[in-house]
């Protein structure tokens, strides 16, 4: 298990320096010049040329990929041509609150999609059967923002159960720890604060959740109906276990790999999907600094997003391949 954990982490390596690669060059094929956005129009191009040379853009893209990546090795990915402030500050400032947002939707949509995936099953071509796949279907269909906007409208807009969107309520503040309001609220006990940072959590985590939970209850249903059919199962019914017992030990236990899978690859798609999220929500995550950045053109930060976001989701999946081994014995890793 651990010649097999080095190994992967070594192979980890050559898909982020690959990433890195194709983020960088990508960028310098979009048009406009650092500089000149810099400048702006007035600048002189002896101006121009001063600051290309201060900045190293007068040398080769290659030779600057090699020093971008040296200063990224380092944590440095440079200054924000918007704020000024080194990038990875802008990016450490919203991450923790998109990581809160992906975690919530994560949360949701696994148990809400498990459940109704398993009930599913265990009522095949029930009426619950056709009509939670039905819902399931137009959850997978629904654009995230649209969801969003109909949520706000229902329930901030019209019925006023929840707020419509940021991340505190006026007034509310909570002392920093981790960046994540929520859990900074509980960990300080404060609890009005608590309350307010979940009220606002609600509806971009519900929103966001949507697609994600109809793939993995579509997914649980798909494997628990094949799993159910299985000779072990029919055994444990014989041997007069209760159907819950049958259902939760025997078959959701052997269905987990395959909706593990699933659920470690939603990441992305939630990752992906906080860019609309956020926005619609007006929270202040990494997906609305990446339109926020893309709109200024901001390269150094838009480049550390996406490699940030890429090492995110491919660590991920290698925690999900671990954890294979644990749900499952008969797996084993290289010896």
């Amino acid at each position: 298990m651990l010649r097999y954990t080095i190994s992967r982490l070594l192979q980890l390596i050559p898909v982020v320096i690959g990433i890195s690669v194709v983020v960088f060059f990508g960028m310098h094929v979009i048009p406009g010049d650092v500089a000149t956005l810099i400048l702006g129009d007035k600048g002189s191009q002896a101006d121009l040329d001063r600051l290309r040379e201060q900045l190293g853009l007068n040398k080769p893209v290659w030779v600057q990929y090699l020093i971008f990546a040296k200063d990224a090795v380092h944590g440095d990915f440079g200054i924000s041509l918007r704020t000024q402030q080194p990038a990875l500050s802008e990016i450490g400032l919203a991450l923790p609150i998109t990581i809160q947002l992906t975690l919530a939707a994560l949360t949701i949509a696994t148990i809400a999609g498990v459940l109704v995936g398993v009930l599913a099953a265990r009522r095949q071509y029930s009426l619950f059967d056709s009509l939670s796949m039905t819902v399931v279907l137009i959850g997978v269909s629904m654009p995230i923002f649209w969801t969003g906007l109909i949520l706000l409208i229902v329930f901030g807009g019209k019925l006023h159960w929840l707020p419509i969107g940021g991340l505190l309520g006026d007034g509310v503040q909570i002392k920093r720890i981790t960046g994540m309001p929520v859990l900074d609220a509980a960990l300080t006990g404060n609890w009005a604060g608590f309350r307010s940072a979940l009220s606002h959590l609600v509806l971009p985590a519900l929103a966001l959740s949507t697609a994600s939970m109809a793939i993995i209850a579509r997914m649980t249903r798909a494997t628990m109906v094949e799993i159910l059919a299985q000779d072990y199962v029919r055994t444990a019914r014989a041997k007069g276990l209760g159907e819950r017992t049958v259902t939760l030990r025997h078959a959701l236990r052997n269905a987990l790999i395959p909706i593990v899978t699933v659920v470690g690859l939603q990441l992305g798609l939630l990752l992906s999907g906080a860019v609309l999220t956020e926005t619609v929500f007006a929270i202040p995550g990494l997906g609305r600094l990446a339109v926020t950045s893309i709109l200024a053109r901001d390269y150094p930060v838009i480049q550390a997003l996406v490699i940030i976001a890429s090492v995110i989701f491919v660590l991920v999946n290698f925690g999900t391949d671990l954890l294979y081994a644990y749900l499952d014995p008969r797996i084993k890793y290289g010896s």
